[in-house]
C-alpha cells in the first residue's frame, strides 16, 4: 500500500489548477487557513489534516467533472493549496525524525 505522501503524488488534476496552487502554497499559513478550511476544531497533525484535505478535495474534483454548479474553483485551489502545504509539513516532520 502506498504511503500518504505517494498517493498524493498520483493525483492528476487539471495543469491550471496544480499551477494556481503552487503558486499559493508560500503564502499557506497553516495556523490561519487550515482551521478556516476544515471547519475549525483541535489542530490536527499534518498526516490526519492532509487525509481530510485529500477526502474534501476529491468531493470538489468530483463536483468539477460533473460541472456541478456548486462547484468553485477558487475552493478547489485552496483545498489544494492546503494539501501542498500539509505535504510540506509532513515531508518536514519526516526528515526532523530521521
Amino acid at each position: 500500500m502506498k504511503d500518504l505522501l505517494g498517493l498524493l503524488n498520483d493525483l492528476r488534476r487539471p495543469r491550471l489548477l496544480i499551477r494556481a496552487a503552487r503558486a499559493g502554497v508560500e503564502d499557506y499559513d497553516r495556523d490561519m487557513h487550515l482551521p478556516r478550511i476544515l471547519g475549525g476544531g483541535a489542530m490536527l497533525r499534518p498526516g490526519p489534516a492532509l487525509i481530510k484535505l485529500m477526502e474534501l478535495e476529491a468531493e470538489f474534483d468530483e463536483a468539477r467533472r460533473r460541472e456541478d454548479a456548486t462547484y468553485t474553483v477558487r475552493r478547489h485551489v485552496e483545498l489544494l493549496v492546503a494539501m501542498m502545504g500539509e505535504a510540506r509539513q509532513l515531508r518536514l516532520q519526516r526528515y526532523d525524525q530521521t
